[in-house]
């Protein structure tokens, strides 16, 4: 069959990041009102990278690496990335984008959508490369926005299409209300003048279904899927490519990684309490959820949970109030099947601030629950 009467049109991929984000993918498209197959994206042989600039000069390029995608025969396309597989090339940094930037604790994924024209793709067969405009809708953070950019579609060969970015696209943090998290990613990091915009580029591989392409990628995604991250890449190596495990799939962590997360957990801040009270608010229920993942996944470590007040009240009523606040939070992830000899809880009162207390978001800093572990007693 020629490849003119299969080809549809790949949906798209947008963008992301050390500070913002994510992405556009495509399809190609067939003549006659989308009459062939669906097209399935290839996660082996496809990318998505993204690069963001810190103290106003160093850019750093990193990738997300479990991409999924579909069109369907109707033109309709939807791209799908999983925020937990970023990958920075250092733990600790992966970490920080997850639970600070993205708060993937709230929003695993990053979408875009689309509708295809099967009349924009009716050439490609004969040209067998063509570039077109996109228009697509994001859906990062909780937030759609309708945006757009040029692919350069490519004819591979019979049931197999690239689609890749012309030129990066520029996402603005700002438009998914990440602002605050660009914060939280300089203090951890201890770095000044994050960028608020992401350029991102992709190179997405699609197969017609039912094609040996399409048979590979479905037989393959198992084994792909268990495929351990890439050593540290460098600013020059070329993007790593295909699935890797995320957090959800590992039995257990080294103990870096129990450190890492742990420190990057004490920082979210997404640990709410009713006004003066140990009352846990429900908003806090998704973070404690991966804390509670963390601690069962880190069985040869002690965790102490850790009560912070700000300096509004006394001294003797803010210490009594971090000692309950840091008991709930234990009392929460023990409950959650952790047993108790893994856990200890302590309150601090005021007495170790990491802001001043000279304002409402100073304050709020203050009041905080942080997670310690150290080795358990044999």
């Amino acid at each position: 069959m020629a490849f003119a009467t299969l080809v549809r049109s790949p949906a798209a991929a947008l963008r992301v990041i050390c500070l913002a984000l994510l992405a556009a993918a495509f399809a190609p498209v067939a003549p006659q009102a989308f009459a062939g197959p669906a097209w399935i994206l290839d996660p082996a042989n496809s990318t998505l990278t993204y690069q963001s600039v810190k103290k106003n000069t160093i850019v750093e390029t990193n990738t997300i690496r479990n991409v999924s995608g579909r069109i369907e025969p109707d033109g309709s396309a939807k791209v799908e990335f999983d925020l937990d597989s970023v990958d920075t090339g250092v733990d600790l940094r992966n970490v920080r984008m997850r639970f600070l930037f993205f708060e993937t604790y709230k929003f695993p994924t990053a979408t875009v959508t689309m509708k295809l024209d099967p009349a924009s793709f009716a050439d490609l067969a004969t040209k067998r490369r063509m570039t077109v405009p996109l228009t697509f809708t994001l859906n990062l953070h909780g937030v759609d926005k309708q945006l757009q950019g040029d692919a350069i579609i490519t004819m591979l060969m019979e049931g197999s299409v690239s689609v890749a970015s012309k030129s990066p696209i520029a996402v603005h943090v700002e438009d998914f209300g990440l602002l605050p998290n660009i914060d939280k990613l300089q203090q951890a990091a201890n770095v000044s003048s994050i960028v608020p915009t992401a350029s991102v580029s992709y190179d997405f591989v699609f197969n017609a279904e039912g094609s040996a392409g399409a048979s590979a990628v479905a037989s393959a995604a198992p084994a792909a899927a268990a495929t351990e991250p890439a050593a540290a890449s460098t600013e020059t190596a070329a993007p790593a490519k295909g699935p890797v495990t995320t957090d959800a799939g590992k039995a257990a962590f080294t103990e870096e990684e129990c450190l890492n997360r742990f420190e990057v957990l004490s920082r979210t801040g997404a640990i709410y309490f009713r006004p003066a009270s140990a009352r846990l608010d429900p908003a806090s229920k998704p973070v404690l959820d991966e804390v509670v993942d963390v601690v069962s996944k880190c069985p040869r470590l002690k965790v102490e949970v850790s009560g912070y007040t700000d300096s509004d009240g006394s001294d003797a009523d803010n210490q009594r109030l971090s000692e309950r606040r840091a008991g709930a939070v234990a009392d929460f992830i023990r409950t959650a099947g952790i047993p108790a000899a893994q856990l200890s809880s302590a309150g601090y009162g005021e007495a170790k601030p990491v802001a001043a207390n000279d304002t409402p978001d100073h304050k709020a800093l203050n009041r905080r629950i942080e997670f310690a572990a150290t080795a358990m007693a044999n």
